[in-house]
């Protein structure tokens, strides 16, 4: 499956993509990989190393993700969770930190059931310098195809970035939200 969407014009045009992949195993050999991909890329005016902070900072991540906390030493082998008014609603494992450029994370959501009976995600921050921006490239996958919760990241992240974007290119978030109590 394959979507795109466009909001802005061309030359300020953001993308996300979800899709099924190929992914290579080897120079040699091609796996097939069935899996579901999200992919969105932006650019932010700001330096790689101030993306980096935002990216890896409870304080401002608690701006720009609706009021969500997250802990994490951010370091290989350190855990993370986010939560949402107390609640614990994602948590993981960072796989992968290499400052101002590069962040992995193993993601596991803890609360929709049918969203953690999926298992394990895996989220990637990449980072480029591109002249006075930073060239922000995330993206969140799963080893099962027509994941629904990759369909409902794919909702959720564009929110995200266009709030961290906004933040960091203007001192303030581009979208408010307000959770509301439901029963599970």
């Amino acid at each position: 499956m394959r979507r795109r969407c466009c909001a802005a014009p061309s030359s300020a045009r953001q993308n996300w993509d979800v899709r099924s992949r190929v992914v290579r195993a080897s120079p040699k050999k091609r796996i097939a990989n069935f899996g579901s991909t999200f992919v969105y890329v932006t650019y932010i005016r700001t330096t790689p190393e101030k993306l980096w902070h935002a990216l890896t900072t409870p304080e401002i991540i608690k701006q720009y993700r609706f009021g969500m906390s997250v802990e994490s030493e951010w370091k290989v082998g350190s855990t993370w969770r986010m939560y949402a008014d107390g609640s614990l609603m994602d948590s993981g494992e960072i796989l992968e930190s290499v400052p101002q450029k590069r962040l992995v994370m193993s993601w596991l959501n803890q609360w929709k059931p049918e969203f953690k009976a999926e298992g394990n995600s895996r989220c990637v921050y990449e980072i480029e310098p591109t002249g006075a921006s930073a060239k922000l490239t995330l993206t969140h996958s799963i080893e099962r195809p027509n994941s629904k919760f990759i369909g409902a990241v794919s909702e959720g992240w564009p929110m995200v970035t266009s709030n961290l974007k906004s933040l960091l290119e203007t001192g303030d978030v581009a979208l408010v939200y307000h959770r509301h109590a439901t029963k599970r």
